[in-house]
């Protein structure tokens, strides 16, 4: 499947901004309450839910290839890992992901991400070791701007890759192509464009785990749900102003 027929075409228009690859991605998934989401997101995002219930996400990864469109990969950011803690929302009707924190172990691509596209970007200091079909993660936010959280945990995938069915959870959880923010008055959405996640069922331990509750949501392990991705090809276009803070 073509990840065309998973976005708008408009996402296409204009010129994309940056390109990265995504690699040793694990999703852990859980439920959360809605009313523990509620005061910790603007309240011009609608929280979406699937067959009513909210989820948050923390997401461990490897990031890497990343340059701008018409120039070979930048020199001076070389592959560095990452940790997100996601929710689900939409704004006027369309779906897309909120940020709580975004973690790396890049000072630059911090300093980049927080001045192009408003994210909570923090640096952390992280380990992502591959050690055969294991991924061993371990990040620590050192920034001054926010609260402490950890996050340390073995993971690897289980099983043959899988596209996810339209309608399904797995696709819901996935298959989003669209990061909301808010900047001064402004609400902005950022595109993004890729092929459908080459997913794969993924088995984790986790040790330790209180990245999501620095922002504000307590979580008990296990998850609820775990994903994998080996690699993905991304290509992000620039934030769009779509509407005004109340």
């Amino acid at each position: 499947m073509n990840g065309l027929t998973r976005q708008s075409l408009s996402q296409t228009n204009g010129s994309w901004l940056m390109a990265q690859t995504w690699s040793s991605l694990l999703f852990a998934h859980y439920k959360v309450p809605k009313s523990l989401l509620r005061p910790l997101i603007p309240r011009c995002f609608e929280i979406d839910t699937f067959e009513n219930e909210a989820w948050i996400s923390v997401v461990p990864f490897l990031m890497s290839g990343i340059r701008a469109r018409g120039l070979p990969e930048f020199p001076f950011t070389p592959s560095f890992a990452e940790l997100n803690v996601r929710t689900y929302v939409t704004f006027n009707g369309r779906p897309g992901v909120y940020f709580f924190s975004l973690d790396a172990n890049s000072k630059l691509a911090v300093a980049l991400a927080n001045v192009t596209y408003n994210l909570p970007y923090r640096h952390a200091n992280m380990k992502c070791a591959i050690q055969g079909d294991t991924i061993k993660f371990y990040s620590e936010r050192t920034d001054p701007r926010a609260k402490k959280g950890i996050f340390s945990a073995n993971y690897q995938s289980v099983g043959d890759i899988y596209y996810s069915t339209p309608g399904t959870l797995e696709d819901w959880l996935t298959e989003r192509y669209a990061l909301f923010v808010t900047r001064n008055k402004g609400i902005y959405e950022g595109k993004i464009h890729h092929d459908p996640w080459p997913l794969q069922s993924a088995k984790a331990d986790i040790y330790v785990n209180t990245v999501s509750e620095s922002v504000g949501i307590p979580v008990k392990d296990p998850p609820d749900l775990l994903q994998y991705a080996e690699r993905l090809e991304v290509t992000v276009w620039p934030p769009k102003k779509v509407g005004l803070l109340g």
